[in-house]
């Protein structure tokens, strides 16, 4: 990446740092006595995540380095854009940030089309581990919490159930023929947009259709592809540490599966409003919702959960922003 793009990309993150801390809505001398209440866990909730994104990292290396090439992707430069990329989806409308930083990070050394087709996939298999988490939540709570079943509650299990098997057959698909191709072609077909799509179509069709081409065969090893799909999934179980360390400093004792179905439920309506900055509101609203359907405490318990998750985010996007520029000249081996 050219250093103009990298000191761009820094100010952005520095400008969307302090304006997440001006909109935290917190008075600092609230701010340090929650901390202070907080003891030994908030660092445990903050340090939970080097073991998350040493998985997140796991798959991204696998799938960068799959494939025969002789660009090898270093496990700690996978670590260093797994965390800078995730700041930047943090801070973006739609999560949008990270996957352009990483492609243009890694398109100098191994090329665009393999830079996309690596990062394209990356992003569809953290998608499709979210669905794999959400599952496991629905299924938690079938058998922890039957009791609370009502028809309500089976109606939408069932159509959760629905389409999470329609989603399985769709990444299906698209990892064994590709999907960048198709999913473009879909501006062909919207006013004012169309004529430009297919300009750009007609100069990159070559570039695009080796995107395709890649992921098919990325899909097609199977080894490293579900061993990049496993690091993911056990990625989020593991983030479900960060709810127990959470209520348990909140005086509220939780066990780790009731911990994973908070993760999965904040998780589903975080990402069902993806088009807010770091989740604002959905992230506080789930949580209120989700520990007073278990029984864990009042909504405020689910408030306060959310302002210790907001403190870990604020870390890890202030550490990821500084990552963009240590470590940039010698990614490669």
């Amino acid at each position: 990446m050219r250093p103009l793009y990298r000191n761009l990309f820094l100010l952005f993150g520095i400008v969307c740092i302090v304006y997440m801390l001006y909109k935290f809505g917190v008075d600092f001398s609230d701010l340090n006595e929650r901390i202070a209440t907080a003891g030994m866990y908030l660092p445990a909730v903050i340090g939970i995540w080097v073991i998350v994104y040493a998985f997140n990292a796991g798959a991204f290396y696998q799938i960068v380095n799959s494939g025969p090439h002789d660009k090898h992707l270093p496990y700690k430069q996978a670590y260093k854009l797994t965390v800078s990329g995730f700041a930047f989806s943090y801070t973006t409308p739609f999560g949008f940030g990270g996957a352009p930083y990483r492609v243009m990070e890694l398109s100098s050394y191994i090329g665009t089309p393999r830079a996309m087709s690596s990062t394209v996939l990356y992003s569809m298999m953290h998608i499709l581990s979210h669905f794999y988490l959400w599952a496991t939540g629905a299924i938690i709570f079938l058998i922890i919490h039957f009791d609370l079943m009502n028809g309500f509650y089976w109606v939408l299990c069932l159509l959760f159930f629905a389409v999470f098997f329609c989603v399985l057959y769709f990444f299906s698909y698209g990892y064994r023929n590709g999907l960048i191709v198709k999913l473009y072609k879909l501006l062909f077909y919207i006013p004012f947009v169309n004529r430009y799509a297919r300009k750009f179509y007609d100069k990159n069709m070559s570039a695009m259709e080796q995107v395709d081409t890649n992921i098919a065969y990325l899909h097609s090893q199977p080894r490293a592809f579900y061993s990049a799909l496993a690091m993911e999934y056990v990625g989020r179980v593991i983030n479900s540490f960060e709810f127990f360390f959470i209520l348990h400093a909140l005086g509220e004792p939780v066990s780790f599966a009731d911990s994973v179905i908070i993760l999965a439920f904040s998780s589903l309506i975080g990402n069902m409003l993806f088009f807010f900055p770091m989740q604002l509101g959905a992230r506080e609203g789930s949580l209120a919702v989700i520990v007073s359907l278990l029984g864990i405490g009042t909504e405020a318990v689910g408030l306060f959960s959310s302002f210790y998750t907001r403190i870990r985010e604020i870390f890890w996007i202030i550490v990821g922003i500084l990552l963009v520029k240590i470590g940039t000249k010698h990614i490669m081996k």
